[in-house]
C-alpha cells in the first residue's frame, strides 16, 4: 500500500495543472537555451566575437538583454519544475523495479532517464541563478579544473574515462533517438495540424543528432584527457565546438551542427505546446 499510495501522489502531483503550466515553460526555457548555443556557434563559424558557445555562454548572452535577469529567474522557476516533473517520474515508476523480466526493464530505464534529465534540469537552473543574481561567468577552463581535480583522486582517471563513455554512449543514443523518430514518444502531436506533425518530426530528425554529435564530441575530448593523464585536454560544449571547427571543413560542419541544435531548440518549444512526459 505505501509503495502504491506514493506512486498515486507522484502521479498526480506530476500531472497537476500548477506543475504542468511551470513545466510548459520550462521546455520553453530549455528551447531558448539551445537557440542561444546555435546562434553563439555560428558566430564562433563565422569569425564572430562573444560569449563562449555554452551553457553558460547563453545564459551571460540572456542576462545582458533588457529584462534578461528577471526573464533568467523565470527560466530558472521552469527547469525547476521541469526537474520536479522528472523526480515525479521515479516515483512514479519505483513500484516496476520489484517487478521482473522487460517490465523491470523498463521501469530502471526510464528511471535512469529520468534522474539524468533531473540533473540537467537542476544544472541549467541553478546556472541561471547564478547569473540572475550576477555571481555567472562565461569562459572556458571550469571543465579542466574540475578534470584535473577529479584526476587527482584515487583511480580518478577510471572516473573520468567512464564520464566520458557516458557521454558517448548518450551521444549515440541521441544520434540514434533522430535516427529512429523515437523522439516522438515525447510529444502528443494529437491536436497538431499535419503541417505541425511534418515540421515536429524534421525538427526532432535533424535536433537530436546535432545534439548527439556535440556531445560525443565532448566525450572524447574527455577520453583523451583520461588517457593522457592531462586535464588541459578535456573541455565542455565550447571546446567541442572549437574542436569541430579545427576539423576539416570545419566551418560548414559547425554550421550544420549550429542549426541542428537550433532544430533541437524549436522542437523543445512545440513539445511546450504539446507536452507529453516522459
Amino acid at each position: 500500500m505505501g509503495t502504491s499510495g506514493t506512486a498515486a501522489r507522484a502521479d498526480q502531483a506530476g500531472s497537476s495543472d500548477t506543475l504542468e503550466h511551470l513545466a510548459r515553460v520550462g521546455l520553453v526555457a530549455y528551447g531558448i537555451v539551445h537557440l542561444l548555443l546555435a546562434w553563439l556557434s555560428l558566430q564562433l563559424a563565422w569569425g564572430g566575437s562573444g560569449d563562449s558557445a555554452d551553457q553558460s555562454g547563453a545564459m551571460a548572452t540572456l542576462a545582458e538583454q533588457p529584462f534578461g535577469k528577471p526573464l533568467l529567474w523565470v527560466l530558472a522557476a521552469g527547469l525547476i519544475a521541469l526537474a520536479l516533473w522528472q523526480l515525479a517520474e521515479v516515483l512514479r515508476h519505483r513500484a516496476g523495479l520489484h517487478g521482473s523480466g522487460d517490465a523491470r526493464k523498463d521501469a530502471l530505464a526510464t528511471i535512469a532517464k529520468a534522474i539524468a534529465k533531473t540533473v540537467i534540469y537542476l544544472v541549467l537552473a541553478y546556472t541561471a541563478i547564478r547569473f540572475a543574481t550576477g555571481g555567472g561567468q562565461s569562459g572556458s577552463g571550469q571543465e579542466e579544473q574540475t578534470v584535473a581535480g577529479v584526476l587527482g583522486w584515487p583511480g580518478g582517471r577510471y572516473l573520468v574515462g567512464a564520464a566520458a563513455l557516458a557521454l558517448l554512449g548518450v551521444g549515440a543514443y541521441l544520434v540514434h533517438k533522430g535516427v529512429t523518430k523515437r523522439f516522438l514518444k515525447e510529444i502528443d502531436t494529437a491536436d497538431a495540424s499535419a503541417t505541425q506533425r511534418r515540421l515536429i518530426e524534421r525538427l526532432g530528425q535533424v535536433g537530436y543528432p546535432a545534439k548527439g554529435v556535440a556531445l560525443a564530441v565532448v566525450g572524447g575530448l574527455l577520453g583523451w584527457a583520461a588517457i593522457t593523464f592531462d586535464a588541459d585536454k578535456a573541455g565542455g560544449l565550447d571546446d567541442a565546438m572549437h574542436t569541430v571547427l579545427s576539423a576539416p571543413f570545419g566551418q560548414a560542419l559547425l554550421t550544420l551542427v549550429a542549426l541542428g541544435i537550433a532544430a533541437f531548440g524549436v522542437f523543445c518549444l512545440f513539445r511546450a505546446r504539446f507536452p507529453e512526459r516522459t
